[in-house]
């Protein structure tokens, strides 16, 4: 059975401790649920379920935060909400966990998103001092106690494949002229724009920081801005269209996951892609745009070298790099970029790809109707 994209929002991504960093996590989440029912038509108690992601699910963001985000936007008590974390690519995999739903034929509507405040929790904040892995006897077994770390990894990656600090420097700049010239305001809800892309920035500015490591290659400008932000899709099958009088947008092509080495962390995209792609027979020329998150400039470079692709249709209007990177609800902005740029641009096929915490990556593929 088919499973349709119908709707998609978004906020603008707001930086830390800027527009957004006042607002409840709940009430983003809340606002751009409400904003894709209102912009569909969708009935809100025809909804069978609601799957966002989130990270570090702390404090305003406990106590399942897709629950509460529905129940704060004033919708309907008897539609549930089930939170979903698999980190980095938590937004993303809601969307994959609501194409199940409905492609299965156990659910007709189903909102999936994600939401983050890195203002109100930051960044690790639900991880011990010494981390997930210290004290496991079977992980020590496999792994050893070596250091893991993304920030290692983005310069272990750039070393593996030769990518040199100035190439990346290069990549950041051009992810932040390409936000800054794009034209993304019918993705998002209300009148702000996105609040990260820099506007001074420069090489020379770049090529003056410090590495995020000593003698490593990796920067501050090299990599995705912490952020705040939410954005949802509405999943529907063939049956619902019909019977909810709905307007599908994209069809949900292909939707996966794999791992890769736990340690080097961010390659986990390059082998995922490449499942995808042989699931489903298409050739990476046969894609019309893709997302590849911006994690850090080596992650998107990498990916590049390996598949072939052809950068012209990669992150065509910037990625976390610029735009910021509020970690459960990157996958679903993504999306909801891609969906609009396939619209945009009359292409067909579009492909997402992100890296995620353990070594490991989602593909989605959507097909413009």
């Amino acid at each position: 059975m088919d499973a349709f994209l119908v709707g998609a929002a978004r906020t603008p991504v707001g930086r830390r401790g800027g527009i957004l960093s006042g607002v409840h996590p709940a009430d983003l989440a809340g606002g751009v649920i409400s904003a894709v029912l209102a912009r569909t038509g969708a009935d809100p108690a025809a909804i069978d379920d609601v799957v966002l992601g989130c990270v570090d699910t702390l404090g305003p963001q406990s106590g399942d935060i897709a629950r509460t985000a529905w129940l704060a936007a004033g919708l309907p008590e008897h539609v549930p909400g089930v939170t979903v974390d698999r980190q980095c690519g938590s937004g993303q995999q809601a969307v994959h966990f609501a194409a199940q739903a409905v492609a299965s034929g156990t659910a007709d509507l189903v909102v999936a998103g994600g939401v983050q405040s890195m203002s109100q929790v930051p960044i690790g904040s639900a991880m011990t001092p010494d981390g997930p892995y210290r004290g496991s006897t079977g992980w020590s077994a496999r792994y050893g106690d070596q250091e893991i770390s993304q920030f290692k990894s983005a310069d272990d990656i750039a070393m593996k494949w030769a990518i040199s600090r100035t190439e990346m420097e290069q990549f950041a700049l051009e992810s932040h002229e390409k936000a800054l010239k794009a034209h993304v305001q019918d993705e998002i809800v209300g009148d702000e724009t996105d609040e990260c892309p820099r506007r001074g920035t420069s090489a020379e500015k770049m090529a003056a920081l410090k590495p995020l490591r000593e003698g490593g290659l990796t920067t501050a400008a090299t990599s995705s801005q912490i952020a705040d932000g939410a954005a949802a899709l509405l999943v529907a099958s063939r049956r619902a269209v019909r019977r909810h009088n709905l307007a599908p947008r994209a069809r949900i092509h292909h939707i996966s996951a794999r791992g890769d080495d736990p340690i080097l962390m961010l390659t986990a995209p390059i082998a995922a892609t490449a499942h995808a792609l042989r699931r489903t027979g298409l050739t990476i020329a046969d894609i019309d745009r893709f997302e590849v998150n911006e994690a850090f400039a080596s992650v998107v470079l990498a990916w590049l070298r390996e598949t072939g692709a052809d950068p012209a249709k990669v992150n065509v209007n910037g990625g976390a790099i610029a735009l910021g990177h509020p970690l459960g609800a990157t996958g679903a902005r993504l999306l909801t970029g891609l969906l609009h740029e396939l619209e945009r641009g009359g292409g067909r096929y579009g492909l997402l790809t992100m890296c995620e915490g353990g070594g490991q990556a989602n593909v989605t593929i959507i097909e413009r109707v």
